[in-house]
């Protein structure tokens, strides 16, 4: 084979281990979607026809009847490319970004078919055999391509197996109901929840609680094709709350939506973008109670524990000896994350001059499968890299993701609960505890230390909160009566790494 063909198929092989690594995987979710059973397929399809072309190369020479045979894999290919773009355009927005990259993967591909057509026709006059050769370094480079592209296929099979819950679970409410001769309910009879941010993390675990119970739920998202094919039918999605008549029963309001705080710098414009994003929302919100006939009873708006700030007397004390916060402690006015819980929560507190109960939910860390904050360290934990940061004494506030949506319904039906609510779990460990945790309820030791120099130089105040912490306690949840499912972080820990 040429040296070109070669090069053209590495460009293709590291392109779309890119274009499935961010936007599939990242950016779309496309394991979690409830809708993306098809397009997960043709993926699997092109990922093993991929594993086999890329063995080819790396090992073997397809003569005769096996040339035809790898002619019509890379034909089937082309079939796979197309329909897969159909199946796109149908049920997600695509960003400028993918819609470029996939451009350029098909010009490439368009490449490779030129170069190789050539080859396969010189195979196919050989007696029929494979032929096994060795190509140097590029044979063992494309057998790492072939195993990369196989365990992706595998990968993507398991994610569509596992996005037949959804379907079966509805599918059983049906049977179950029509068995009980009891009718659903008509859809302005239900207890509506409007829900922003029900795409994300904690949102897609709440929608899924809220629809469990036969609620009626609506989800604000930006991208309807992508919300409705990762929520699935039973949701109403829309992209715009002026969309929302008047007369329209809305029940409660859970507020998520935001942009995410940690991960790009807080620069200036970042800095805006942060409220923005939450701000602006939130005051649209309020403009839609005002508007709607019959107003919401109950507004829960995600706040975070950076409300607190960092003491100044903390710094230096560890978990064990930090000033104890509950929901009465003031924030930390001139703190950039103590300053955006301040500016979200003040919009929030609107609502209560329409007569809305307002719950303000303070939120840890949130730890959960397929997403947040879990399977980043969890991966580290596995590859015995759990780490401990700077001194390891700053208290680490944390919550289950099943305690992250149990207390967001316990706020929407405990009526005496009002105001400020810590999301996080009773048992605040010292991050060194909590690295250890981790490691453990995988076998490993949390031996790797990071100084906290080069980690302020780094995220500078972006990271102040994880290297300085806060004892945030969960009173008011614990006063009105609300039981953890996952109060330990022991437990926590082994729940997850063994769900």
């Amino acid at each position: 084979m040429s040296l070109t063909l070669i090069l053209v198929l590495t460009t293709q092989a590291l392109l779309g281990a890119f274009d499935n690594l961010w936007h599939h995987e990242l950016e779309a979710r496309l394991p979690q979607r409830f809708g993306a059973r098809y397009e997960l397929a043709l993926h699997a399809a092109r990922e093993a026809i991929y594993a086999v072309v890329f063995i080819v190369v790396a090992w073997l020479e397809c003569h005769g009847a096996w040339a035809l045979v790898l002619g019509a894999l890379l034909v089937a290919e082309l079939v796979i490319t197309l329909a897969d773009f159909l199946e796109e355009d149908r049920t997600r927005r695509l960003p400028p970004l993918e819609r470029l990259l996939h451009t350029v993967l098909t010009a490439m591909y368009g490449a490779f078919l030129c170069l190789v057509t050539p080859v396969l026709a010189d195979w196919v006059q050989e007696p029929t055999a494979l032929v096994l050769v060795s190509r140097g370094p590029v044979s063992w480079v494309f057998t790492a391509f072939a195993l990369g592209v196989f365990a992706w296929s595998v990968r993507n099979v398991l994610a569509l197996r596992a996005t037949r819950a959804p379907a079966a679970e509805a599918a059983a409410r049906a049977r179950l109901r029509a068995a009980s001769g009891v009718m659903p309910l008509p859809a302005d009879a239900r207890p509506t929840v409007l829900v922003t941010g029900g795409t994300g993390f904690v949102g897609r675990a709440l929608v899924a609680s809220l629809v469990r119970d036969g609620r009626r739920v609506f989800v604000l998202s930006r991208d309807l094709l992508s919300a409705r094919g990762l929520l699935g039918p039973e949701v109403t999605v829309i992209d715009h709350l002026d969309t929302i008549p008047a007369e329209t029963r809305i029940d409660a309001i859970v507020h998520l939506a935001g942009a995410r705080v940690l991960g790009l710098p807080w620069t200036p414009s970042r800095r805006q973008t942060l409220i923005n994003s939450r701000v602006q929302l939130t005051t649209a919100l309020v403009a839609l109670m005002r508007r709607l006939q019959r107003r919401p009873t109950t507004f829960v708006a995600a706040s975070a524990v950076g409300w607190y700030g960092v003491p100044e007397q903390q710094a230096s004390m560890s978990g064990a000896g930090a000033v104890p916060l509950d929901e009465t402690a003031p924030p930390r006015p001139g703190q950039f994350g103590s300053d955006l819980c301040i500016a979200v929560e003040h919009e929030a507190c609107r609502a209560e001059g329409l007569g809305v109960r307002v719950v303000r939910l303070r939120l840890g860390v949130v730890l959960g499968r397929g997403d947040g904050a879990w399977p980043l360290q969890a991966f580290a934990a596995r590859l015995g890299f759990a780490a401990i940061l700077g001194t390891g004494r700053q208290p680490a506030p944390w919550l289950h993701l099943d305690d992250a949506v149990g207390l967001i319904r316990h706020s929407l039906s405990t009526s005496a609960l009002t105001g400020a609510v810590n999301a996080v779990a009773p048992q605040c460990p010292t991050q060194q505890t909590f690295a250890t945790s981790l490691a453990a309820a995988y076998g490993r030791r949390a031996w790797l230390r990071v100084p906290a120099a080069p980690l302020r130089w780094l995220g500078g105040e972006m990271l102040s909160l994880m290297l300085e912490g806060q004892a945030v306690t969960p009173a008011a949840a614990l006063s009105t009566g609300y039981q953890f499912r996952h109060p330990g972080l022991d437990g926590a820990c082994v729940s997850l790494a063994t769900d």
